[in-house]
């Protein structure tokens, strides 16, 4: 399994960037290899926000992020957010953690 860490900061309006943000979520979750997400909001600055998606493995996310479908839906985040994206493998894991 890997996790997909995108940090989103919001530039925009905030409504409209919960609009996107949930359309390339409903996409993204009904790719194969998609296993969940989870959507963090920053408790000091509400204008800054986690993705965190765990995939079954890198290659699924690829093929995910890779598609037309995809590449259009995340056009209408540019405008509104600056992404700072990421796979991460698990090197440690708490009891209870996931």
């Amino acid at each position: 399994m890997v996790t997909f860490v995108n940090k989103l900061t919001v530039h925009g309006d905030i409504d409209r960037f919960l609009a996107v943000k949930d359309r390339l979520t409903a996409y993204m979750s009904s790719q194969p290899g998609y296993i969940g997400h989870e959507a963090l909001r920053h408790l000091g600055d509400e204008r800054i926000f986690l993705e965190l998606a765990v995939w079954q493995d890198a290659e699924a996310h690829r093929n995910a992020v890779r598609s037309e479908q995809f590449q259009a839906l995340v056009k209408d985040l540019g405008p509104l957010a600056t992404p700072e994206p990421g796979l991460y493998e698990t090197v440690e894991a708490a009891p209870g953690v996931r």
